[in-house]
């Protein structure tokens, strides 16, 4: 069942599929695209798209988390970026669009190093999440599995509906110098739903459903500003794994009788029709950091990176720049554009794509047929 092939004596390499080596294959049925519904609904709150943004400071402010919520999407604040370390975080993102700009572009990962070295202050994550909390819009931040224990009381306390738990790797107990963090234990104490991720296998999904997680990560946010895949030699073959994730989450529906968790897709997603892809493939929701990086409402001015440029002695993300089109995010996510390649509308294209292929809504749209590309 599972396509092996043979790399040498002894030792075999299991053959997977990134999102643009598939194609979403037409049935016999297309609908009008204003008869489909992109909505879906994470235990109690309901999202006009299928969007969570990557939690990065370059894409999520306090403000644009707002914006992305008004649209329909899930901003992702990180609890461990400059929002919550710094008390004028704008100041410090100048400072990195200055470095990135400047005469040593390669300067900027330096300083981001430099910034997360402050600490972090709860005072000033209850500050950054009050605008969320205070539209009555839904509240989300991430942790790492390093900090999840340390940070979780003050986030509660600042009004966070929705934690996602995030690493590049994260599994059902994450073990460090000090006391591990079971991810069973530490979700069975909480009021709150769980994201938790990244994941690239059916195992690990299925571990990390069994903890209690109201949804699994699926990939660790590849895009064009990463290079985990150069420092760690890690990939994550995101059509493979996703279809993995969504075989574990029917596994773990009949082993429980019926509970659903929901799969979200992080990286190697360029397109709208990788989004339709990711949905073809059985992603519930997909995370997008790079795609709204060029929104006018996106802090860091067109720069893209991801947090783990900041990681203090092994950095696996770059500073990139992005051109600014001077796009809205509401433009960037439902139009309309005048370009042609899938970088702008992109919601808009998902609700077309399902269009075209007969689909009403996301649930039914992962059941569409798929070829590969030869």
């Amino acid at each position: 069942m599972r396509d092996l092939v043979e790399i040498g004596m002894g030792r075999e390499a299991r053959r997977a599929y990134d999102l643009d080596q598939i194609e979403i294959v037409p049935s016999r049925r297309t609908r009008s695209s204003k008869a489909v519904s992109t909505a879906w609904q994470l235990d109690a709150y309901r999202f006009d798209i299928p969007l969570l943004t990557h939690p990065t400071d370059a894409v999520v402010s306090p403000d644009s988390a707002v914006r992305i919520s008004e649209l329909g999407g899930l901003g992702v604040l990180n609890a461990e970026g400059l929002w919550a370390r710094h008390a004028d975080p704008k100041g410090a993102l100048e400072r990195i669009v200055a470095a990135a700009t400047g005469d040593e572009p390669d300067s900027a990962v330096a300083l981001l190093q430099e910034l997360h070295q402050a600490p972090i202050r709860h005072d000033l994550i209850t500050e950054a999440l009050r605008p969320l909390r205070d539209s009555s819009h839904t509240v989300a931040a991430r942790v790492s599995p390093q900090r999840a224990r340390e940070l979780t009381p003050a986030l509660l306390a600042a009004g966070v509906e929705i934690l996602v738990v995030q690493g590049t790797i994260v599994s059902a107990e994450h073990v460090s110098d000090g006391e591990p963090l079971n991810l069973k234990d530490f979700i069975a104490d909480l009021d709150v739903p769980v994201v938790a991720g990244g994941v690239g296998d059916y195992r690990t999904a299925l571990h990390l459903m069994r903890t209690g997680a109201a949804g699994v990560i699926v990939g660790y946010g590849q895009a064009t500003s990463t290079t985990t895949d150069e420092v760690l030699g890690v990939g994550v073959p995101m059509a493979t794994a996703i279809v993995d994730a969504a075989a574990a989450r029917r596994d773990y529906l009949d082993e429980t009788g019926g509970r659903y968790v929901h799969v979200i897709a992080d990286g190697g997603i360029g397109t709208s029709g990788d989004i339709a892809r990711a949905v073809a493939c059985g992603a519930d929701a997909v995370m997008l950091g790079e795609q709204l990086a060029e929104a006018a409402e996106s802090p860091a001015g067109g720069l893209y990176w991801t947090s783990s440029a900041a990681h203090p002695s092994l950095p696996r993300s770059e500073v990139t720049g992005l051109a600014r089109s001077g796009r809205s995010l509401e433009q960037v996510l439902f139009g309309p554009t005048d370009s042609p390649y899938g970088t702008t509308n992109l919601f808009g294209a998902l609700r077309r794509a399902m269009a075209k292929t007969g689909y009403s809504d996301l649930k039914e749209f992962q059941r569409v047929g798929l070829n590969l590309r030869t």
